[in-house]
């Protein structure tokens, strides 16, 4: 059996471009479709955790803003209003497929702590064992560094830490195109998705182009920074289209999707 198909515990990281419109508005549909099959998933019997972006997205189509404020401070406002429709939409989705979801939000300076980090892991491993798929995000409102583009170094970092902080079994990264390519697929037709990746080099870093959509802070380069972090813990990566959520079915089916990050410790076997 593949890796993905022997998974039990799982971290999904959703970015901004994949749950909003172009215009910040949330994507009720494709958020919708998302809380179907985690829960699906759940009701299985994985354990998830959901790594989200978008609060800062979200506020900005909430407050019908034409763009993302560029001070601090008021970007910081503004991911507060997006954080609570956020969770206030994740709430809704889940619970119409009976799915309980609780709300986290970490800083950096809490895991850095040992005590406070114990505590985060103490919380995420009883909120697995009471079934119930903790919505991970970084707290905008206290730290400003992640917003600004520091920090956690986006979601995508953030994922890879809280799946280390619960030694999960995968990791997945959905984003707005099929996996790592030999090339930029949005610039060229030709790009050849790569379907595995045993080791994450500088030959491997150098195919990650630029940074990632308007909506979102992220790209590739952040992806595959997370995906060797989570590798190096042992944990099994992929990089998938997040546009249909429903591929995460064939993911665990066993069945070729995305890029496959080879987790360090299986690649010594």
């Amino acid at each position: 059996m593949t890796p993905s198909e022997t998974a039990h515990r799982i971290v999904i990281k959703v970015g901004t471009s994949t749950l909003t419109y172009e215009s910040g508005k949330p994507n009720i549909r494709r958020v919708e479709a998302l809380a179907r099959v985690l829960s699906d998933l759940h009701n299985s019997g994985k354990e998830i955790v959901l790594v989200s972006s978008g609060a800062l997205g979200v506020g900005v189509g909430k407050l019908g803003l034409e763009k993302r404020p560029t001070e601090v401070e008021k970007r910081q406002a503004v991911a507060a209003v997006g954080q609570c429709e956020l969770m206030f939409l994740y709430d809704k989705m889940f619970s119409e497929y009976t799915c309980t979801v609780a709300q986290v939000l970490l800083t950096p300076d809490v895991i850095d702590d040992q005590p406070r980090k114990q505590n985060v892991i103490n919380t995420l491993d009883t909120l697995l064992k009471m079934g119930i798929i903790p919505v991970v995000n970084e707290n905008d409102t206290v730290s400003t560094a992640e917003i600004a583009g520091a920090n956690f170094g986006d979601n995508d970092r953030l994922s890879a830490i809280v799946a280390k902080l619960i030694n999960a079994d995968m990791l997945v990264l959905l984003t707005d195109i099929d996996g790592l390519h030999d090339g930029d697929p949005r610039k060229n037709k030709n790009a050849v998705r790569i379907p595995v990746v045993l080791n994450i080099d500088e030959n491997v870093m150098a195919l990650a182009g630029g940074t990632g959509s308007v909506r979102g802070t992220g790209g590739m380069v952040t992806k595959l920074q997370a995906a060797e972090l989570a590798c190096e813990a042992g944990i099994e990566t992929y990089i998938i289209n997040g546009e249909n959520p429903k591929t995460l079915y064939k993911l665990l089916d066993g069945e070729t999707v995305g890029t496959h990050f080879v987790a360090r410790r299986k690649n010594n076997n």
